[in-house]
């Protein structure tokens, strides 16, 4: 039980780290390569008058009915981001599994009972 609660504290904390990497590194960089674009006022108007330039949270203020792409883009490379470590480190733990699985275990309570039996015939 305790391990469930602390990788529960640590994903959570994970969590916190990618989506920092992700708002604050990755997608400032995207945007400076697309054209200093910040992803997180990236909408579209689907119904509502919003003058060109007005920040989402101003247009959502406003009332307009809006579709943030921006921010969802950002959302999908935290997952991705979350998807491949996860991934990595549900790999690891798999082959660290099988190579103490393949490992020898050692002799078996039977043949450690037969070899007793065997060196008390011999004393005696």
């Amino acid at each position: 039980m305790l391990d469930l609660a602390v990788a529960v504290i640590i994903g959570a904390a994970f969590g916190t780290i990618v989506s920092s990497l992700t708002g604050d590194v990755i997608m400032p960089l995207i945007g400076a390569v697309v054209g200093d674009v910040d992803f997180s006022n990236l909408y579209t108007v689907l119904s509502g008058d919003v003058k060109p330039g007005t920040s989402l949270e101003a247009a959502r203020a406003s009332g307009a009915n809006v579709l943030a792409w921006g921010q969802f883009a950002t959302v999908v490379i935290n997952f991705l981001i979350l998807a491949f470590v996860i991934f990595l480190l549900v790999r690891y733990a798999n082959k660290v599994m099988q190579k103490a699985e393949a490992a020898p275990a050692g002799p078996s309570e039977v043949d450690l009972l037969t070899e007793i039996r065997d060196e008390l015939k011999k004393r005696g």
